[in-house]
């Protein structure tokens, strides 16, 4: 059989996988959900850190610090002290401090586990793996909320995640040319009804060459009173691609600060999300 003769059988393959792709990511989207009504007089926004590099400690929590900012820093407790393409990773000291000056520390799997291709039983027990060793650190410190490493879940992991924290934010987005293209939970503000089991996430690195998109979903974020939820890895002077500058995430802080919002980590902006639910709607957990 010539090589062009099998290339309707190669294309349809492709299709089908696609095709079971996108199904499986419409599942995740629809099911397993816990949803939230984003109802707040003052629009929300939280700085997030994955992984994380150690510049996000140096340099990021200096500059939220200028400000009076708190945030939330996602962690692997296996990537402590390690080398990677993001620079220096944290070292473990570094979460001692953080704890100290008011950041959450939310939990990121123990091995920095891919939310797409892990086994739900495997992901669940990196995710009990990161609790001790955190304890091992700060002895009584509960993780309370959760993102996705790498993409956005699989269905089996989404249901697992959602059983453990309060709330579990989207993933990196960095499962591929058709997951991003197709991401739930990804590249946009949180506003009417939302899945605490797949909060949306906006990562600073994807637009750190046309700022101006993240002053508009800024503005866009305050006008619709929303809960928006920005991301990042390294804060250097030369990032990776998973990263920016310090001086265009401090430009990010000003327009944060500038829009009206209330500028909390991802736990505290939660709770004033749940205290402004109507009594009707139910405790939510």
């Amino acid at each position: 059989m010539s090589q062009q003769a099998t290339h309707p059988q190669r294309s349809a393959s492709s299709y089908l996988a696609k095709a079971r792709v996108r199904v499986a990511l419409e599942a995740t989207r629809l099911l397993f959900r816990r949803q939230l009504a984003v109802r707040t007089p003052v629009p929300l926004i939280s700085f997030t850190f994955d992984d994380f590099p150690r510049s996000a400690f140096l340099n990021a929590s200096a500059i939220l610090g200028r400000y009076g900012i708190l945030g939330t820093y996602y962690v692997s407790l296996s990537l402590a002290g390690k080398q990677s393409q993001m620079g220096p990773m944290y070292e473990t000291e570094d979460l001692k401090e953080l704890a100290r000056l008011g950041h959450e520390l939310g939990c990121h799997t123990f091995g920095h586990c891919h939310s797409w291709n892990t086994p739900p039983d495997v992901y669940e027990k990196a995710i009990l793996d990161n609790q001790q060793a955190l304890n091992e650190v700060l002895p009584g410190t509960a993780f309370q909320t959760f993102s996705y490493p790498f993409s956005g879940p699989r269905l089996p992991v989404k249901q697992v995640a959602g059983r453990h924290f309060l709330c579990c934010r989207g993933g990196g987005l960095r499962a591929g040319r058709f997951l991003l293209r197709h991401h739930a939970g990804g590249q946009t503000f949180n506003s009417g009804t939302t899945d605490l089991n797949l909060l949306c996430a906006f990562f600073l690195e994807q637009s750190r060459e046309n700022p101006e998109a993240v002053k508009r979903l800024i503005d866009q974020s305050a006008q619709a009173r929303g809960w928006l939820i920005l991301a990042t890895h390294d804060v250097r002077d030369a990032p990776s691609r998973f990263g920016c500058t310090p001086a265009f995430f401090e430009q990010v802080v000003q327009w944060s600060l500038e829009s009206g919002a209330r500028i909390l980590p991802v736990v505290k902006a939660l709770e004033v999300l749940k205290a402004s639910q109507p009594k009707q709607e139910g405790k939510l957990r």
